[in-house]
């Protein structure tokens, strides 16, 4: 009843931003849970190496390059992905960009560039795919969209991100709304909102990892398993009933960290 409460076998994935950092955590764990799965960035030559590297570990990944910035991106993944597979299980809405900049200096290409790739693109490639999606999706067994938030939409954090506090904490009540919508055709609308896991957009957890895990309550960064566990269980038969909720996977900063005035002397 319960041994493949966590498997991905027989299932089909697309991941954006795969190549690297949280979406290639995300892509590994899914290979290495059954489920055959396209990865796609806007860098051909890491999209293919990434394929490449987890494939090589016994599965199965397909690299498909593409720039989602655009609604034209967007819909250029779905016709390239829909022309080789006849349906998709799991949508992982994952690439997305940060800008930070003083609040008289903040400029609006860096407005524009955060909204439009982590909360434009996230709503349009799902209704690119919004057939794909809903092809094989049936009440026991619906299909998965998983938007890739932020604990910067649930909490403030001190750099002055004003476009990416923004859009993740946008991006969080557009997967309710997405949610509310898409139930309808067995389609299960969710997200995750990472804290520090090593990066290239989070430079600090990768290049300074003991000063962010004396900030955190479990006093680490995030590791691969972790992302790669939260997204599973989503994905998987286990995350079945769960619709419209955000996930926060940052070792206890947003819900379980005091303030710092509380804890001193």
């Amino acid at each position: 009843m319960f041994e493949n409460l966590f498997s991905l076998e027989g299932r089909t994935a697309l991941v954006t931003g795969g190549s690297r950092g949280i979406g290639k955590m995300i892509a590994a764990g899914f290979v290495a849970h059954g489920a055959k799965v396209v990865i796609s960035s806007r860098k051909a030559d890491d999209c293919r190496q990434t394929a490449e590297e987890l494939s090589a570990q016994g599965g199965t990944c397909v690299a498909l390059p593409q720039d989602v910035s655009t609604v034209e991106g967007c819909r250029a993944l779905a016709d390239a992905y829909s022309a080789r597979e006849a349906g998709l299980d799991i949508l992982v809405n994952n690439a997305g960009a940060a800008w930070a900049a003083d609040f008289d200096d903040f400029p609006e290409h860096g407005w524009d560039k955060v909204m439009n790739l982590n909360v434009k693109s996230p709503f349009f490639l799902t209704q690119a795919l919004h057939r794909a999606l809903a092809k094989d999706a049936r009440h026991e067994r619906p299909s998965k969209v998983i938007n890739i938030a932020s604990i910067d939409g649930i909490r403030l954090n001190p750099l002055e991100t004003y476009s990416y506090h923004a859009s993740k904490s946008a991006l969080i009540y557009l997967t309710r709304r997405m949610a509310a919508r898409l139930v309808r055709d067995n389609i299960a609308v969710n997200a995750i909102a990472p804290g520090p896991f090593a990066s290239r957009m989070n430079r600090v957890a990768r290049d300074e990892p003991e000063q962010v895990a004396k900030r955190t309550p479990m006093r680490r960064v995030g590791s691969d398993e972790d992302m790669a566990g939260a997204a599973i269980y989503l994905a998987s038969r286990a995350g079945d009933y769960v619709v419209g909720e955000t996930i926060a996977v940052d070792g206890g900063i947003a819900h379980a960290n005091l303030p710092e005035a509380w804890t001193s002397g």
